[in-house]
């Protein structure tokens, strides 16, 4: 992420009155090989989302208690969901996703990744059928809810989500925000290009593009009672994040896993991942527990 040039297109952001029109993705399911591959690639170890899944999966950590069954819609390769497991082993997670190509890599992750606490199947994240109301403890979404092709579909998913959750159940969403103007949604999808393929930058500008904005996403949460908070970072909303109240104090033993877990990226990675969290908190959100 970088500095001086990024703090520039968010003053600019700040600034403008104009909202982009929203151009949702061609397709709400990721199909096509090169797609897939290149959105996988960058979420392994040494991949340019892998701080950002850490990131989520450590924010995500007061929604999750021991003993829960939480749901990851639209979990695509599960590089996210399986850091979300790793950091919570007395948990059982199902991924879902309607990509059958998603589906298949998701297996190799987990399964090198040794877990044993997940399981997998197909499904609709906007209708869920295969489960019944009050079915799990949390429900977890990340970068994924741009895909729904508009408004009544983000509306619907909320409300579904809301359905499948238990009473004090927890939920945690994250995706980009609609940013206003165009030259930053560019800026963001091409900043570090010499550490992605070129499907994946495309792919990345898309998924700007076709982002909900701040009012868009909290006229969705208005449809349903359960309290979820929207926050983003600060300045402009390259990144939202709504969320349950927290349901678990993090322990020692959960802090010394997400410590381990950034220890293990790299310096580089290390740094983005201190600068998002920077951005985060600047707009009223901190870490639940230290990683350093």
């Amino acid at each position: 992420m970088s500095g001086a040039a990024m703090i520039g297109h968010l003053l600019l952001e700040k600034l403008a009155r104009r909202e982009q029109p929203r151009i949702p993705e061609s397709e709400p399911v990721m199909q096509q090989q090169d797609q897939v591959a290149a959105f996988a690639a960058g979420g392994r170890d040494q991949g340019i989302l892998a701080y950002i899944y850490l990131f989520h999966a450590i924010m995500a950590l007061p929604l999750i208690r021991p003993g829960d069954t939480v749901l990851d819609l639209a979990c695509g390769p599960a590089n996210q969901l399986a850091q979300m497991a790793q950091l919570n082993p007395d948990a059982h997670f199902i991924g879902i996703d309607a990509s059958p190509s998603m589906l298949e890599l998701a297996r190799g992750t987990l399964a090198n990744a040794g877990l044993s606490n997940v399981t997998l199947q197909p499904g609709d994240i906007t209708r869920l059928t295969g489960f019944a109301d009050a079915a799990v403890d949390c429900v977890i979404c990340t970068m994924s809810l741009h895909h729904l092709p508009d408004t009544t579909a983000l509306a619907a998913t909320l409300r579904t989500i809301d359905r499948i959750l238990k009473p004090g159940g927890g939920a945690y969403l994250a995706d980009f925000g609609r940013l206003r103007r165009a030259a930053t949604q560019r800026f963001f999808a091409y900043d570090r290009q010499e550490l992605q393929s070129p499907q994946f930058t495309e792919d990345f500008l898309n998924s700007m593009r076709a982002a909900f904005s701040p009012a868009e996403f909290r006229a969705a949460l208005a449809t349903i009672e359960r309290p979820i908070d929207y926050g983003a970072t600060a300045l402009a909303p390259f990144m939202m994040i709504c969320r349950s109240p927290a349901r678990r104090g993090i322990d020692g033993v959960t802090t010394q896993r997400a410590q381990r877990a950034y220890a293990g990226l790299t310096a580089g990675q290390q740094h983005d991942f201190n600068n998002f969290t920077r951005w985060f908190r600047a707009g009223g959100l901190e870490l639940p527990c230290p990683v350093r």
